[in-house]
């Protein structure tokens, strides 16, 4: 899955460099594509029935799921990209959030990146369980107390993340919030994407008569970050980082070790 993964990794540095003031989500939307290609992959993201694209964008009080448009992105907008991409029957998916740069709005620009910086470093709290603990449900207490301590967040509890492999999303589900069960055991063999959905507001959701963007009821701002983590013999990698995670990781004293 290594392979994948690079080329997710690949279309999503892509997208943040397409994401300016002027261009258009379906601009991203290309730019991912074509790093894929690139790459020798294909999105994995077009063979879920009824999507016709190689990422989800969504932007401000868009949590997941937006269809790349003609939407044009603007000073201060936050957009998030999920992205994959499969190669030999394998998959990658991963996610980030950006905030445009707006001089004109400097309260909006800091209240929006704390959003997606809280929601980043969540995510890193999360894959850093995979390397200490011994259920997979961990990964959710760690995710909600980081998220707590932060500020008066919301977690979107009815999107969570999941398994991957031969496909996008297999089983076991992956919480971003503590539940009572314990989950499956840590060990080698899994694979998971973790992806948490924080919200300045209500958790509160809606969707959108495009039947696949998802978004706040009350209009306030998301963010979403995501990457795949595979556990094995000698340690956990992040898939869809090209480093592996090092430099996630390093806050934990964990060192990721590459797939032998």
């Amino acid at each position: 899955m290594v392979a994948p993964g690079l080329a997710t990794a690949a279309s999503l540095a892509a997208a943040r460099a397409a994401a300016v003031p002027g261009a258009t989500t379906l601009d991203v939307d290309a730019a991912a594509e074509a790093a894929i290609v690139a790459l020798g992959g294909k999105s994995n993201f077009k063979l879920e029935e009824g999507y016709n694209h190689t990422v989800c964008a969504s932007v401000n009080d868009e949590v997941v799921h937006g269809i790349p448009t003609g939407r044009v992105l603007v000073a201060g907008d936050i957009l998030s990209v999920d992205s994959g991409a499969i190669i030999e029957g394998w998959n990658g998916d991963a996610a980030f959030s950006i905030v445009i740069p707006d001089p004109d709005r400097p309260d909006v620009v800091a209240e929006r990146q704390k959003l997606s910086d809280v929601t980043e470093q969540s995510l890193w709290h999360g894959i850093a369980v995979l390397a200490t603990g011994r259920w997979l449900n961990e990964v959710g207490d760690a995710i909600e107390d980081y998220v707590e301590s932060q500020g008066p967040y919301g977690i979107l509890t009815d999107y969570v993340g999941h398994g991957i492999g031969r496909a996008m999303h297999e089983d076991p589900p992956v919480f971003n919030y503590r539940v009572s069960s314990r989950g499956p055991q840590i060990k080698p063999g899994l694979v998971v994407a973790i992806e948490p959905m924080v919200v300045m507001g209500s958790i509160e959701t809606t969707v959108r008569p495009d039947d696949w963007t998802i978004a706040t009821t009350d209009g306030l701002a998301a963010a979403h970050w995501e990457h795949s983590i595979a556990v094995h013999q000698d340690g956990i990698w992040v898939l869809t980082a090209e480093d592996g995670g090092a430099a996630g990781l390093a806050q934990f004293g964990i060192v990721p070790v590459p797939i032998p």
